[in-house]
């Protein structure tokens, strides 16, 4: 292929361009290096002083409380008393920061990520990051909510077939697993989620798994209905959970009242009453209804029969489920019932 002199002249001037861009990529990508081993440094730096500021702040409270173990009271100044006061709420204080500080440096995984992940480093080193994760991790549990949804209704109401219901169950056991590694990714980065809202997830996991074990007979086909009927009332209970949590969250950080990564209402408010008292009797009935799946599957396994362990176990993690959810939930609304009583009512 011929090129004219004009044709030549603007490809060589392409490539000076090319060669000058080139270039600066280059340094670009070496400066970019460099501030990585910099920050490198620097997130090193802050652990080791942290950790110093961690251990000395646990002396210097030890030492208190034993000054006023051993001092007596009476002898003590007042001002000594407001000093010791002050000493202790500071100490308080630094302990919250330095936990906002270490949301933003790299930590060791614990021993479920460890053994999932192995020693990846999963902290987001900017809010940006942190809220885009938590809002995928969102997005992402409601549309699972939705396909569940969807697929327990189809094997409920259009077909009945077992591959069909295997399929659905492992879809719940990829959903949990899913699930508690990206709460415990979550919880890395300062998320404040309820340990029992987690480990519920791991019971779940183990809860599909047996279902998806279950082999087809009379047994199964006597609890299929009224599992998948669980199902489908659990996306629905689910669906109005995460718009009201969601609606919450939202306007707490319009009011810059909460962190970007919390996934539970903790700083409760009057207004969220209305919400909640229209969520509460769709939860505590779901909870219940776990109480008569467990019963249901106890007195299946009496059945002379039954003679799949599978009968069991299910029934051994619907009780667990609902004793934790129950309570779990019972606790947490009466917790934050009583500190709404305390503070002045907001509009």
């Amino acid at each position: 292929m011929l090129f004219s002199p004009t044709g030549v002249s603007e490809c060589l001037r392409e490539w000076e361009d090319l060669e000058k861009n080139y270039q600066q990529i280059q340094d670009t990508h070496r400066l970019y290096k460099q501030k990585l081993e910099e920050v490198t440094k620097l997130q090193d730096s802050c652990s080791s002083v942290i950790s110093r500021q961690r251990k000395k702040l646990k002396e210097l409270t030890v030492s208190l409380a034993e000054c006023k173990n051993i001092t007596p009271t009476p002898t003590l100044t007042p001002e000594e008393l407001n000093a010791i006061a002050d000493i202790e709420d500071s100490i308080k204080e630094r302990a919250e920061v330095f936990s906002e500080m270490e949301a933003f440096l790299p930590k060791k995984n614990g021993l479920y990520l460890s053994l999932v992940l192995g020693n990846v480093n999963v902290t987001l080193l900017n809010k940006q990051s942190k809220f885009a994760y938590k809002d995928e991790y969102e997005k992402f549990k409601l549309v699972l909510t939705v396909i569940l949804f969807v697929f327990s209704f189809t094997c409920r109401f259009l077909f009945c077939y077992r591959a069909l219901d295997a399929l659905f169950n492992f879809l719940l056991v990829w959903y949990y697993c899913t699930l508690t590694i990206r709460e415990s990714i979550l919880i890395s980065n300062g998320s404040r989620i309820k340990g029992w809202w987690v480990f519920q997830h791991y019971v779940s996991t183990f809860l599909s798994g047996v279902m998806l074990t279950w082999p087809d007979g009379a047994l199964y086909q006597m609890f299929r209905s009224q599992f998948l009927s669980f199902c489908l009332y659990q996306s629905f209970v689910q669906f109005l959970q995460y718009y009201y949590q969601s609606g919450c969250l939202y306007r707490l950080r319009s009011l810059g009242e909460r962190h970007t990564m919390d996934l539970t209402v903790e700083g409760f408010q009057s207004w969220m009453w209305r919400g909640l008292t229209f969520l509460l009797p769709f939860l505590f009935f779901g909870h219940f209804w776990q109480l008569y799946n467990s019963i249901t599957l106890f007195k299946m396994s009496q059945l002379p029969e039954c003679k799949e362990w599978q009968v069991m176990m299910c029934g051994c993690s619907y009780m667990v489920l609902f004793m934790g959810n129950f309570l779990t939930t019972l606790g947490v609304v009466y917790h934050k019932y009583m500190n709404n009583q305390d503070k002045p009512k907001s509009l």
